[in-house]
Formats: structure tokens, C-alpha cells, sequence
């Protein structure tokens, strides 16, 4: 049964809503303590509080964990405001939890995610796997999880609060980036019936604190540092506190007129970071990632959008001998 369930979920078999949340609520019993896992973003944090909601009354207790620290300041400011109720996933004992969901997320992602027995898996991202939990629910297409998981509220007639319903709908934004990157209707409808539920002053809090001070030093070196070639931009920006301020670059730089690439490098602790951006038009940047860098590091992402992360050891190279045309010279050759 489980295989057949895994199946029809990654081949995107046409299911109701109704029948993945009876699908869904079936994993779970009145005495289990649930661990919901996730990188936490504003998609991720949103699809949390929704399976939070949806367990409500149905288990003893639901603890959202992530591994990563939350530093980008919208995620912060949203946390904050939102009063969400997260843990580090280092301080918590995975083995007294019954029963464990990764939202968001696939278990390849992230080496800490690996070691986990999943019983439930609800992501948007590209398969990467056959994976053995009762129900998993992965639908590549959708532009947001948040839009999965309005799917499920609505299948529920559980009407969102004021608070996961503003989660949900900065979610959406943030991950569709207003509509114009990969989204489906499906996220449109989504949208829509949050649009009265949501705070959207609160979002629009969230949407402006965007960036430090002290990391406007990385856009100075990005610019100095910017190679123009065959209607890509190019730019290493030596070593960073947080690889967010390379995805803040990335975006600023995609802004401009008459460019079909951008990549955007750094260096974080040992790791390589490559930040790729691209209109989607007849190519993808998750596909390009992949291509480069998937033989090194972890590399994906969407049509739009994309990330790599590589262990500097595995390149033969070291901080100081990668440049922007370093750069320049791994990841032409495998673009068209």
C-alpha cells in the first residue's frame, strides 16, 4: 500500500484534497508526539503551523524543529512577529517522537534529514528519490507548499486564524515572488482566499526588513567584482556571514534589463555557494545547478531559481583562489 501511495504522489496522480488529508490523518494516532521538520523559510515555517493546525486535537503534541539558524531578517521579523513556536532540531531527542513529518523538504536535502524515518513527506520541490514513509505527497509543479496545505485547511473546512493565514500568504509571495516565477492556479486560488484572512500590513513588515547595514559592504565588492558576458552576469563575493546576503544580490542583479543569467558566489564556513537566477524561458536554473555542481555538493531548485553548496575541498580549491572568473569558468561550458 505504501508503495502505491509513494507512487501515485511523485507521478502527480490526480487525487482530491479530500482524499490526501484523509491520506494524511491516517498516518497519525490519538497518542502520538509528532516532530514536524523543516529548513526554516517563510514557505517552511507556514506549511509547519498549517500541519500544526491540521493536528490540532488529533495527537497529543506537535514541535516544529529546524537545523539551520534563522538569520535573514524577513524570517526573523516573521518569527518574531508571528510568535512562532520553533526548536533547534540539535536540542531535541528525535527517538521520543512517535511520529516525524518533513514538510518543505526531502530528506536528501540535508544530510540531518537523512538520518530521520519520515512517516509523512509534503514538499513542492523536484523528486529526488523514492521515498518508504506511508504518505508522501510531493507535487513539483506547485509554485508554494503553502498552496498544498491551504488545500488541506480547505479540505478540513478549518478556516485559517488571522496569524497562520499571513503566514501562508507572505509564504506564497516569497516563493512564487509575486507570481513571477513558476506558480500554477492552484496558487493563485490559494492566494486569493487568504487575501481578507491575512494581515497584509504584517507582511508588508516582513517584506521590508530586508537587509543589515553592515552587509551593504557585499553589494560595493559584488559590483566591483561583476563580469557581463552573453547576457550573464558574473560575481564572486569572497566570504560571507550568511549566504542570504548572495540571494539578496542575485535578486537585485536579475532586476536588470536584458540579462537571461545570474550567478552569484560566495564563500560560508568551508562551503562554496553558488546563487543562480534566470527568467525561466526555455531553461533552468535547478537543471544548471544540478549539471555543475551535483557531482561536488548539493545542488537544485526551480526553473527561476537555484542553489548549490559545495564543500571547497571537494573542488581542489581553496577560498582565496576562487574568483569571479573562477566562477566564469565552471559554469559556462555548461550553459546553451
Amino acid at each position: 500500500m505504501a508503495k502505491k501511495t509513494r507512487r501515485n504522489c511523485h507521478m502527480g496522480a490526480r487525487k482530491s484534497a479530500r482524499e490526501r488529508l484523509k491520506g494524511f490523518w491516517d498516518v497519525f494516532e490519538k497518542e502520538d508526539a509528532v516532530l514536524v521538520c523543516i529548513n526554516a523559510d517563510p514557505d517552511a515555517l507556514a506549511c509547519a503551523l498549517a500541519i500544526k493546525r491540521l493536528l490540532r486535537y488529533r495527537v497529543k503534541c506537535v514541535t516544529i524543529a529546524h537545523p539551520n539558524e534563522i538569520r535573514r531578517l524577513n524570517n526573523v521579523s516573521m518569527v518574531e512577529r508571528l510568535k512562532i513556536p520553533l526548536e533547534r532540531l540539535g536540542n531535541v531527542k528525535v527517538q521520543e517522537f512517535t511520529k516525524k513529518v518533513l514538510v518543505d523538504s526531502q530528506p536528501c536535502h540535508l544530510p540531518v534529514f537523512e538520518k530521520i524515518q519520515f512517516d509523512a513527506i509534503i514538499d513542492h520541490h523536484p523528486v529526488k528519490g523514492v521515498y518508504e514513509p506511508a504518505f508522501v505527497d510531493i507535487r513539483p509543479p506547485y509554485g508554494s507548499c503553502s498552496t498544498m496545505l491551504v488545500e488541506y485547511l480547505r479540505a478540513a473546512n478549518m478556516k485559517p486564524s488571522v496569524a497562520l493565514a499571513t503566514a501562508l500568504f507572505y509564504a506564497i509571495k516569497v516563493d512564487t515572488q509575486d507570481f513571477s516565477q513558476q506558480a500554477l492556479l492552484a496558487d493563485g486560488i490559494s492566494f486569493r482566499y487568504l487575501f481578507n484572512i491575512a494581515n497584509r500590513n504584517l507582511v508588508k513588515k516582513f517584506e521590508l526588513a530586508d537587509m543589515r547595514r553592515s552587509e551593504l559592504k557585499y553589494f560595493n565588492i559584488a559590483l566591483s567584482n561583476l563580469t557581463f558576458s552573453k547576457g550573464r552576469f558574473y560575481t564572486h563575493v569572497g566570504k560571507v556571514r550568511s549566504p542570504d546576503i548572495l540571494v539578496n544580490i542575485a535578486d537585485f542583479l536579475n532586476h536588470v534589463d536584458k540579462i537571461d543569467w545570474v550567478l552569484v558566489s560566495g564563500v560560508h564556513g568551508e562551503k562554496l555557494v553558488v546563487i543562480f537566477r534566470c527568467d525561466g524561458y526555455r531553461k533552468s536554473a535547478g537543471k544548471l545547478a544540478e549539471r555543475i555542481f551535483s557531482e561536488f555538493g548539493s545542488a537544485g531548485g526551480h526553473k527561476e531559481a537555484a542553489r548549490a553548496e559545495v564543500p571547497l575541498k571537494n573542488l581542489s580549491i581553496s577560498a582565496q583562489e576562487f574568483t569571479t572568473n573562477t566562477l566564469k569558468r565552471l559554469t559556462t561550458r555548461h550553459m546553451k
